[in-house]
């Protein structure tokens, strides 16, 4: 069926030159919502700047809200645009495939059994700084929009600490309509190949087994195969170990949940990344884009009760994990590949290297003849970190910022409602080093920890973290710092490794002879140190900070993590 010319989209109408400004997406939105019983609009938020965060939802049974979505049993799936706004190939196809959906009838019968929810311009502040050199990888739109947003956030950055306001008013849409299905529109950088479009889903332990089943099951065995048989060629997503030697192979990685598709396995749903490649023209991206989203969409709708079930599951067994305390019963908190490597086929391009004179490096010239490779994907991880579940955590009250971000996250949360003082596990910092620079805006620690446990008061309005919830990944991710986009490995606690409190020379040299004169062991200890150890030697801060730490003046709260474990039931007196 032709499209009516009024109907056409802005990338249609300009040959896919031109992406839509964002008052163009919106009105092109609220035309969609007036044509259409099938379709409302909404904002679900503002920017930094302002502006109204655009929410599509589209329904072909007038399914327009969580509670009627949950009583009619339908499957729920977001589908989310411009996240980075300089890739917009899923709004331009996100709009084409609802026009289709609601104006042209051709995409008719993919609603039945779902509610979508589409963001076609999450990032709407960097959208708006648009121009044709935002993108130096990427072949077109002619203009695109910025990565960050107007704070200089990446929102793919965000997702755990939730420092901006687009976070926080995506954070509210997850959990007021509680998704089945997330996917994530994309355009990558990386080597040159034949590709126009390529997928991605966590699959390491962290994420449910049924979870990835599914994934593999539906995406790998019928969208992917579905969105090539409409003339494209997909491929699993390629991240080249040297884009100037392919024969290297590729391998996976952990999009730790500071990511999107990082961040919903942990909600227990499945979350699909799609990345175009950069290179491809506009046309192709986008039409890729489509095909897929509506396959992924024709799955959802085929069998909506499976994929409503494998969340509510997965649910369950989240529960089931926190619902009691064992210290075998470990929670994988973070991973690597390994060396195992398995063949792996990539329809790539002939290429050659040469010393380049203007870098000095070795560079790549990619050619147009086609170039079929295996290659060695090194796909299987190993658990690096990992922790046993406690009954729940507790956050000091002072600890506003963290408290706050907890709830962003729809944790449940109850408040201490008297001081009190309980035995906890926890954590000492050791070994704390600073980055160089900020990322994303904070300077993130490292560190390492040790295990303790100790009695703490902890004041009236601490916020008890109950585990026994299908939050409880989340929970852990946020709370357990060794976590890698835990709360404290973002800088939340920085300030518990300052030392606050400084001896003056004078002082401690006569605190200093004391202590050894007392202590014959501490002065044996001492002189070891100094014959062993020629940085301390001389090092005159570091010889007197040595007795300053054994002495009773030490802080014994530095690098004392605040938050607790509770592994044991308590009857606490709560608000």
């Amino acid at each position: 069926m032709p499209i009516p010319p009024e109907w056409r989209t802005h990338a249609e109408v300009t040959d896919y030159r031109e992406t839509p400004n964002y008052d163009d997406t919106v009105a092109y939105a609220r035309r969609l919502a007036h044509a259409s019983a099938a379709i409302e609009y909404h904002g679900f938020g503002f920017s930094g700047q302002g502006r109204d965060l655009p929410l599509v939802i589209a329904s072909e049974t007038g399914t327009f809200t969580p509670e009627a979505a949950k009583a009619q049993g339908k499957a729920v799936v977001l589908i989310q645009a411009c996240i980075h706004s300089g890739e917009p190939d899923g709004k331009d196809a996100g709009f084409a495939l609802l026009r289709d959906l609601a104006i042209t009838k051709t995409a008719a019968g993919l609603l039945e059994n779902v509610v979508l929810l589409f963001i076609p311009i999450y990032n709407t502040d960097g959208h708006e700084r648009a121009t044709r050199y935002n993108r130096i990888n990427q072949n077109g739109p002619e203009e695109m929009g910025w990565r960050t947003t107007s704070t200089y956030q990446n929102l793919n950055r965000d997702y755990m600490k939730a420092d901006t306001p687009e976070t926080r008013a995506w954070l509210n849409l997850w959990n007021e309509w509680d998704p089945d299905l997330f996917i994530d529109c994309h355009v990558t950088d990386g080597a040159d190949y034949r590709c126009n479009i390529t997928y991605h889903h966590e699959r390491h332990a962290g994420v449910d087994e049924a979870i990835v089943a599914w994934e593999r099951d539906v995406f790998g065995g019928r969208v992917a195969p579905a969105t090539e048989a409409a003339g494209n060629v997909i491929s699993w997503y390629l991240e080249f170990i040297d884009n100037r030697d392919l024969p290297r192979g590729t391998r996976d990685f952990n999009g730790s949940p500071r990511f999107s598709t990082g961040y919903v396995p942990i909600r227990n749903r499945p979350g699909i990344l799609i990345e175009t490649h950069m290179i491809k023209d506009y046309r192709s991206r986008v039409i890729g884009t489509y095909d897929f989203l509506r396959a992924a969409l024709a799955e959802a709708n085929r069998e909506p009760e499976r994929l409503k079930q494998l969340g509510r599951e997965a649910d369950e067994r989240t529960i089931a994990m926190a619902a009691d305390y064992d210290p075998a019963r470990l929670y994988p908190l973070d991973f690597e590949t390994t060396d195992e490597a398995t063949p792996f086929q990539v329809r790539a391009y002939q290429y050659e290297t040469d010393q380049s004179e203007v870098s000095g490096d070795l560079r790549v010239v990619y050619g147009r003849e086609p170039l079929d490779l295996t290659v060695p994907m090194y796909e299987t991880f190993r658990v690096t970190r990992a922790v046993a579940p406690p009954l729940s955590y507790i956050v000091p009250v002072q600890w506003t910022d963290v408290i706050t971000v907890l709830k962003a996250h729809g944790i449940e949360t109850h408040t201490l409602a008297e001081a009190k003082e309980i035995e906890v596990e926890s954590y000492r910092f050791q070994n704390v080093t600073w980055p160089a620079g900020p990322f994303e805006g904070r300077h993130m620690p490292r560190y390492e920890v040790e295990r303790l446990t100790e009695k703490r008061v902890f004041h009236a309005g601490s916020a008890i973290v109950p585990m026994a919830r299908r939050t409880a990944k989340v929970i852990m991710n946020l709370l357990e710092p060794e976590a890698p986009d835990s709360l404290a490995r973002w800088g939340f606690f920085n300030a518990i490794c300052e030392e606050k409190e400084y001896g003056e020379p004078y002082v401690l040299e006569a605190l200093a002879r004391q202590m050894m004169a007392s202590d014959p062991e501490l002065q044996r200890e001492f002189a070891e140190l100094l014959a062993s150890d020629a940085e301390f030697a001389a090092s005159p801060s570091e010889r007197l900070r040595f007795f300053h730490k054994r002495s009773p003046y030490w802080d014994p709260q530095m690098n004392l993590y605040p938050v607790g474990r509770i592994i044991r039931v308590l009857n606490l007196p709560l608000v």
